[in-house]
């Protein structure tokens, strides 16, 4: 990696939700759908998918801080999910969709901290935060079909009516933040 180059992790539902919007995001130069936060080793979809390895869905993006803060990818994360239901994104229900961000350092765990208890004082939502911020032991890649999933599938059903509207939502609120 470039050492000019930084890494964030975020899960707030299906990852090809999240993959689909920082994808299209200037500064970031990879995005790149897994699992992390849990316990078991090498996860599979199906297991992730069945509650049994503790990880979430997650994107992992790389992204030049000259260009992009990881604040700014804050926002679009706290934009494009609803952080205040427990492990759950719409009808996607499991401890795999909930909200995370997998801090590299204690800078980023900081500044996550801090723009949460922004969020709340602000009132942004009825319901409190329920977004864990935690140390990002290991991230596992997801297969590669998972990959660039929402540009290989739009027509999927899935992809045109669930991620198609949050890509759609993310380009109106930071059109000056698309590539």
């Amino acid at each position: 990696m470039n050492d000019n180059l930084e890494q964030a992790t975020l899960g707030g539902g299906c990852f090809w939700c999240l993959e689909a919007v920082y994808a299209d995001v200037q500064g970031v130069t990879t995005a790149v759908s897994g699992y992390a936060g849990g316990y078991k080793p090498d996860p599979t979809y199906q297991a992730v998918c069945a509650g049994t390895t503790g990880h979430a869905e997650v994107v992992q993006l790389t992204y030049d801080p000259a260009v992009i803060s990881y604040r700014d990818l804050l926002d679009i994360f706290f934009s494009i999910h609803d952080p205040t239901t427990l492990n759950r994104q719409g009808a996607d229900v499991g401890t795999q969709y909930r909200s995370i961000i997998l801090h590299h350092s204690a800078e980023q765990q900081a500044q996550a901290e801090a723009y949460i208890a922004e969020l709340e004082a602000a009132g942004r939502w009825p319901d409190p935060i329920v977004t864990q911020v935690v140390p990002l032991e290991t991230f596992y890649p997801a297969e590669d079909y998972h990959q660039e999933y929402f540009a290989n599938n739009p027509r999927q059903p899935y992809c045109r009516a669930v991620v198609a509207p949050k890509v759609s939502k993310f380009r109106e609120k930071f059109t000056f933040r698309l590539k």
